[in-house]
């Protein structure tokens, strides 16, 4: 029975799950400008009917991707954050690498869409 435990628990180290970050202008520079991987951003809003749609959508990718972080910005709560991304329209997505913007999507679209973002 320990057996079986022990290679449950190495399966999930190995498999490493990441799940969405919530970044704050706290954690902003760690969590991506400093990253060493590409960051997606999901620029959204609680009142927001596409951001509600794409939410699973980005859920699902966070989980999936190992080369790449995913990260959720809440414009309400930082609105610091918005202005410095020009955000004007929501859900707005951007990948960052190596510091700077790398792509920009505006508006909901499809997982495949999101992706592509990432090339």
């Amino acid at each position: 029975m320990i057996e079986i435990f022990q290679k449950l628990r190495n399966i999930k180290k190995r498999r490493k799950v990441m799940s969405v970050l919530t970044i704050t202008k706290e954690n902003f520079d760690k969590e991506v400008i400093n990253s060493d991987k590409p960051v997606l951003l999901d620029f959204w809003a609680s009142w927001c009917g596409p951001c509600k749609m794409i939410a699973p959508i980005v859920e699902e990718i966070a989980q999936e991707v190992t080369e790449q972080k995913v990260g959720k910005v809440n414009v309400d709560e930082e609105p610091e954050l918005a202005q410095k991304f020009a955000i004007m329209s929501i859900p707005t997505l951007i990948v960052i690498e190596n510091g700077q913007i790398k792509q920009k999507k505006v508006g909901f679209c499809s997982k495949q869409d999101i992706l592509k973002l990432f090339e």
